[in-house]
Parts: C-alpha cells; structure tokens; sequence
C-alpha cells in the first residue's frame, strides 16, 4: 500500500453512495426520483477539508464494482488521498437513500462494505502522519470496523494527536442503545473535540436536558472542546468545561440540509489547522456550514476561503451569552 504524504487530517469510516431525493421530502415514503452523490459523513468532511485548501485522506473500503469506482474518482478528484481507502471485491459498496429536506433528513442504509474495514486496513504511517484523526458513529457501530477504528484513535492519542469524534448516532444505524454507549464511552476516552447536534444529544443521552446540561455530559465523556449545533438557535463553545458563547445562526434560504454538518466541522477543523483560536473556529464554520446550507450536494469545487474569512465578524460582537 503506498503512503500518503503529510496530511492534515485523516478521516476514518464510511465511502458510500448517497442517492439524495430531487424533490423536497420530509420522508422517503413522498420520495420517487433520486440522485447520485459520494456520501458518508467522513467521506464528506475530508472532501471539504480538500476544499478549503488543506491536505485530506481518508481510511475505509468500499467495492470494486462501479459505484466503488465512482467513489474512489470522486474522493481523488476532490483532491483527497486514496492510498489507504480498500477496494474489496469481496463486498458490495453501501449506499444509503436520503430525503432532500430542509430540515433533518429521513435516510435509510444499506450497508455492507462500510463496516468491513479490518484493523490491518489502517497503516500505522497513515496516522502517525497525521495533524488530525477524525471519524464518526456510522464505523463504531459494527464489527470489524469498530476495532478497527477504536484501535487508531487510541494510537492517535497516544501519539498526541488531535483526536475528532462526530457522535452521529442513529438507532437506525445501531439499534443496540446499550452496546452503542459503551463503544462510544470507550472511543471518547482518545478525543479532544467532539461536535455534536442537539439531534445527537438528545439520541445518546436521552430527551429532556438543556444544552447547556449536554454539553457538560460531552466533557465528562473525555474531549476538552465541546461544539454544539442547535440549528435555528445557533451553537455553543466550551473548552475545558467553561462555556465561551453562543453564536446565532443567521436567516438563509436553505436549499439542502444533507451534509450541513459535515461542512460545518471541516471548516471548523481547517479554521483550527490554519491557527485560529476556538472562537474564530466557530465563525468560520458557520460561514462554511451556509454556503453548504445554500448548495444541493456537496461544496462547491472552487470554495474561495480567503473571501469566507473576510466575511468574518469580530468575536466581541459575534458571540452571545449562553443564556441569552
């Protein structure tokens, strides 16, 4: 297996087909006609790293049939490194169906290569060159990839790594609550920074809990940077347990909901690997999150991140008190 060179960021888990409704639909049922895209949320996020200009690859396995080859042409020709994603013949590439909605997307999957990632399909080199180790649920929820990727984000720990965790779960994905909190407890003890939604919170934690209360139960899991997304209500940051802030979300006409999340933390991540402290973090992934919010599919190829920056306001002003 080649290597890839120095990289920024390194996603784990899940290449798989998105087929996203062309009309707008709350539920699949009101669904009929659906279009392509290359999907999973790692697959996302280190795409739109590549985008914003930094250095991605990405660990995971999918088929050798076309729609493998779709994925793997898609991830290279977004700029992102391909030497450690597995082409198996072996296993059917997974695609999941997904409403085209402005709010939450109604999905269902159909899984088979995505979870097949083995231990031994990790290079050591893959993360030991690494500025950021970064997967999500989808992976930890079955075997062999749950070993696999519990394995490399403890090494990345060990390696003083910054270690990144979008706790995505879906009991439609990992209907076993109870095997879902234990893995997830034992995968928070390598991270540093987790970005969670409400929607998350309330399916891992239980209903019932101010945001405020979640984000202190993330920090208890482990990870010193705790970033919340509320939606229409805007988001929160705290770092080592002390809140910084809510940020407001602001009025955009939302085309497309699918992978606002995904570009939301990628521009977080390259805001942070291009020295930015947390606050400045926020405000540059919530410029990126709504040119995703504004586009249906992914980011657009010729993202112009200097101009993203310029749009930037001052922290001072930007940020609200978390009660407010």
């Amino acid at each position: 297996m080649a290597a890839c060179p120095q990289i920024d960021l390194l996603a784990l888990g899940e290449i798989l087909i998105d087929f996203i409704s062309v009309e707008r639909a709350d539920s699949l049922r009101e669904a009929s006609t659906f279009r392509r895209y290359l999907g999973g949320s790692p697959a996302n996020l280190a795409l739109n790293v590549a985008r914003l200009g930094r250095e991605a690859a990405i660990a995971g396995k999918i088929g050798r049939g076309p729609f493998g080859q779709f994925l793997k042409e898609g991830l290279e020709q977004g700029g992102v490194c391909t030497d450690y994603v597995v082409m198996d013949p072996a296993v059917q590439t997974s695609i999941i169906f997904v409403s085209q909605t402005r709010g939450t997307p109604d999905f269902q999957p159909r899984r088979d290569a995505d979870f097949k990632l083995r231990p031994d399909d990790i290079p050591q080199a893959a993360i030991s060159s690494a500025r950021i180790v970064h997967t999500s649920t989808w992976p930890l929820s079955r075997e062999p990839s749950r070993s696999a990727v519990l394995q490399a984000l403890h090494a990345a720990s060990r390696q003083g790594k910054t270690v990144s965790l979008d706790p995505n779960y879906s009991p439609v994905v990992w209907p076993d609550y109870e095997e879902a909190q234990a893995v997830m407890r034992e995968a928070y003890r390598s991270v540093t920074l987790t970005k969670a939604s409400l929607d998350d919170a309330r399916r891992f934690f239980g209903a019932g809990h101010a945001p405020r209360e979640y984000v202190q139960m993330f920090h208890k899991l482990g990870p010193k940077t705790v970033v919340f997304t509320m939606g229409k209500e805007g988001s929160l940051l705290s770092v080592g347990g002390r809140p910084l802030g809510r940020l407001p979300a602001r009025e955009i006409e939302i085309v497309d909901a699918t992978g606002a999340g995904d570009a939301f933390w990628a521009g977080y991540l390259v805001a942070l690997l291009d020295g930015n402290p947390s606050e400045r973090c926020l405000l540059f992934a919530r410029e990126v999150a709504e040119l995703k919010l504004q586009t249906v599919g992914p980011l657009p190829d010729d993202v112009d991140k200097g101009a993203l920056y310029d749009r930037l306001p001052d922290v001072a002003t930007a940020f609200v008190a978390q009660g407010e």
